[in-house]
């Protein structure tokens, strides 16, 4: 019988399994969740298209404010609210604009979450998005 590639590493031992993976939901949440907590109107968090304002208007989340990640300085972010979690989300596989976002934001104090698989895979899912320049409603 061959060798597994899978035990050439082997598995971590259960606590620790556990410790990382529960450092890693601190990081990220999926489309799911978010639309789950949008749907039920969930307190404490918000939800940060990071991407251009033209990207914005062509579609995204209901709900989701416009913070492209490139304005995210103490004076672009000034209005947001630092007792909430931002979830912070771009195009998906292939753009980092969450990544950037939510580290800028995270360097100016506030508690982020990245969205995983960006707008890509919250249609994917099946969930909606609305276009034009404002949040509008969750109906998820």
């Amino acid at each position: 019988m061959p060798p597994s590639r899978v035990l050439d590493h082997p598995a971590a031992a259960p606590q620790q399994a556990a410790d990382h993976l529960r450092e890693k939901l601190a990081f990220y949440t999926d489309p799911s969740d978010l639309a789950h907590d949008l749907d039920e109107r969930a307190p404490g968090i918000a939800v940060i298209d990071a991407r251009s304002a033209d990207a914005y208007r062509a579609a995204h989340i209901p709900g989701a404010l416009n913070v492209p990640h490139r304005n995210m300085d103490a004076a672009g972010t000034a209005h947001l609210d630092r007792g909430l979690v931002y979830v912070v989300y771009c195009d998906g596989i292939g753009c980092n604009a969450s990544t950037k976002g939510a580290y800028r934001l995270a360097t100016l104090g506030f508690r982020v979450k990245e969205l995983i698989g960006g707008l890509d895979w919250w249609q994917r899912d099946g969930y909606a998005v609305i276009a034009g320049d404002t949040a509008g409603g969750c109906g998820c």
